[in-house]
């Protein structure tokens, strides 16, 4: 047992990470300039969300309800967040001047080193948790500060520091790409990971949650590439989804919020969101 749950589930995930992996980087349109590129991310990016679709039945089945529902809304809060950083990647990736494949391959080293690194964080976090009370304030002041950062009508573009924005374009490796999605990933993940534990303090769920969310990333970041300028107002929404999670954290100690009505008021949130985003983008066009 590894926090709970039997070792066969963990390896379990793992491979099915693995494997989809695998099969996201074989897509035809990874490769060169491919005219159905953008095709082929939108399938992959809805074959990542049936996945996670099926493995959150999966865990209804053998956990429970209660489990299954924190598995949703954590993977919800985590992709909903993971498309701010879709813009850093994009100034990055025009920033250092590589193809549409170098990206490709950058981003898949990027998210092998998100794995790891959110494991690390999400097992901090929980363990943090358990032992002092005191953290629900931390991460929920946390997550406060992002969510003003956010509503001030600052883009997620200020995150990125100014030693990256200095490197020059890399000319044969691709480690200062890498290098640069993980610092970013870092600083993203110091808001998305207390987000993920406002609405579950299970560590499988908060991390496979966390996992599956970033897995469809590097495809997400291909379908939407073209359209990314459109969704200026997006930060709104985020600030207002972080603005509840820590009202959730730091109200814990008095009024524990169920996690059905979290859903509701997360789908909430995403659904003005969306909406707001696409009259925005009509408006563009026009």
């Amino acid at each position: 047992m590894i926090a709970g749950v039997s070792w066969p589930w963990w390896l379990g995930f793992h491979a099915a990470v693995a494997a989809l992996l695998l099969a996201d980087s074989l897509l035809p349109g990874h490769r060169g300039q491919s005219p159905r590129a953008a095709t082929w991310a939108w399938l992959g990016t809805g074959g990542f969300a049936l996945a996670a679709a099926g493995f959150a039945v999966w865990i209804g089945f053998a956990q429970g309800r209660q489990p299954a529902l924190e598995f949703v809304a954590g993977y919800t809060i985590e992709a909903s967040l993971s498309v701010d950083n879709l813009f850093v990647f994009l100034v990055l990736f025009q920033g250092f001047e590589i193809s549409r494949e170098r990206q490709h391959r950058a981003l898949l080293w990027g998210v092998w080193c998100a794995v790891v690194l959110r494991a690390l964080f999400i097992s901090a976090g929980v363990t943090l948790l358990a032992h002092f009370q005191w953290i629900n304030w931390f991460f929920g002041l946390i997550l406060l500060y992002a969510s003003w950062r956010l509503l001030r009508g600052g883009s997620a573009r200020a995150v990125i520091p100014r030693w990256i924005r200095r490197l020059q374009p890399a000319r044969g490796s691709l480690l200062p790409v890498i290098l640069a999605v993980e610092v970013t990933d870092l600083v993203f993940a110091t808001d998305s990971i207390p987000a993920v534990l406002s609405v579950t303090h299970n560590p499988f769920v908060a991390y496979t949650s966390n996992i599956a969310a970033i897995l469809g990333l590097r495809s997400l970041y291909f379908a939407l590439a073209g359209l990314l300028d459109r969704f200026r107002s997006l930060h709104y929404g985020l600030g207002a989804l972080l603005t509840f999670a820590a009202v959730k954290m730091l109200a814990a100690r008095w009024v524990e919020i169920p996690i059905v009505p979290s859903l509701a008021v997360i789908g909430a949130i995403l659904a003005i969101c969306a909406v707001a985003s696409w009259k925005q983008g009509t408006g563009n066009r026009e």
